[in-house]
Formats: structure tokens, sequence, C-alpha cells
């Protein structure tokens, strides 16, 4: 299964001990970890500013994630009506990039009413994946 992260999913798995890590875990040895050009740079925002990790260590992470699937940054948003526009351009890159599965912890996104793929908070996504394994 290819599975999309969300931003702030991949904050709490480089950030901290608990679900969102062992969820990457998780993925990383028995599917498909798949992302984007439009997360990583949120991710490279985020840890930055909020994680206030050194350079190298989100360059490290940055350069372990590019050895995952990546798409490129979409060309055009899939018009979903999301309250955030950026959520927008996460989601038509998951899209893009062929994902069967999107997780993320953002209300506002699994809220979407007509999504162009499955969405799941990550406690959804350990138990599907769990049970599916």
């Amino acid at each position: 299964m290819r599975v999309f992260f969300d931003t702030n999913v991949l904050v709490s798995a480089f950030l901290t001990r608990g679900l969102c890590a062992d969820l990457l875990r998780l993925v990383l040895m028995e599917h498909t970890l798949v992302t984007s050009e439009v997360v990583l740079a949120e991710l490279r925002d985020v840890l930055n500013r909020k994680g206030r990790l050194p350079a190298q260590q989100v360059e490290a992470i940055e350069t372990f994630l590019r050895e995952q699937p990546v798409a490129p940054r979409p060309t055009q948003t899939l018009e979903l009506r999301l309250v955030d526009a950026d959520d927008e351009w996460v989601l038509a890159s998951a899209v893009l990039v062929q994902a069967d599965l999107f997780v993320t912890g953002d209300q506002g996104v699994l809220a979407c009413n007509n999504p162009p793929l499955p969405l799941v908070n990550p406690r959804g996504c350990w138990e599907q994946l769990r049970s599916a394994g």
C-alpha cells in the first residue's frame, strides 16, 4: 500500500515518540511511504521553526524522505474547498504520487466531503494497516 503522511504526521513522527513514530516505522517496513515536494517544503519549515532542530538533522530527514517516491508540485489543486488552501496542494500531491491512503491529524482535511482518496487519522491508519498485515 502506498501511504502518504500529511506534514503534521511527519512532524510528530520525527519530533516525538508515540503513535506517529510507530506508524512511520510500520509503513517503512511493510508498505511504501510516499511524499511530495509540497510536504517536504512544509516539513523543512516546521522542523526549523518549531522543532528547532539543527540544520544538519533537518537535512538528514529530508534526504531520508527523498529516498521514497516524491511527487513534484502539482500544477493545480483539486478544488475541494478545504478551509486551508495549502491543504489543497498537499491532497493534490497525494493524488499525483498515486497514494492509496492519506494520513492526517488535520480535522479540516478529514472533514473533506468528496476526498479523492481514503483519508484517515493516525490511529485509523494504524488499525487499518495492522488488521491488513
